[in-house]
């Protein structure tokens, strides 16, 4: 099968993943993105996807699709990968969610009790219609950013 996308590095994108490699310098997928990106280099050894894939221990599909990203979207993106557009989980609280959270944080805490627990205030945002249902690690994250 004909390759439709092909590797050809200068010598700048070159150093650059030996650098990478050398000093271990990011995380382990950029630094496995640096060893297929050298190993698919038409000017270096230019293995194939399929013997890239069993060296370094990933799918056929993965090399392929990093050599498709090097050719459409350059080196850069290549090499260091894509951010997520969208987180994977959407927000329990927005802007005035969190502010619902801080004052009520601030107010009194409910008869029995000497202040409020993360829990109780976790409770109290459902009480209080801010969401539907809240962990107590949400609280103490969002709290935790404010401070």
């Amino acid at each position: 099968m004909r390759k439709k996308y092909i590797v050809r590095l200068s010598e700048q994108e070159r150093q650059a993943c030996q650098e990478v490699i050398k000093k271990l310098k990011g995380s382990s997928q950029k630094v496995r993105r640096a060893h297929i990106l050298l190993k698919a280099d038409a000017e270096g050894p230019a293995w194939n996807d399929a013997r890239i894939a069993e060296a370094f221990d990933c799918r056929r599909q993965t090399v392929e699709q990093l050599r498709q990203r090097l050719v459409t979207q350059g080196f850069e993106s290549a090499l260091n990968g894509k951010r997520r557009q969208t987180p994977p989980t959407p927000r329990k609280l927005d802007g005035a969610g969190e502010a619902k959270l801080i004052a009520t944080r601030l107010g009194k805490p409910p008869a029995g009790y000497g202040r409020w627990t993360l829990r109780l205030l976790a409770d109290e945002l459902v009480s209080l219609e801010v969401v539907d249902s809240i962990s107590p690690e949400t609280v103490r994250t969002t709290l935790k950013k404010m401070a």
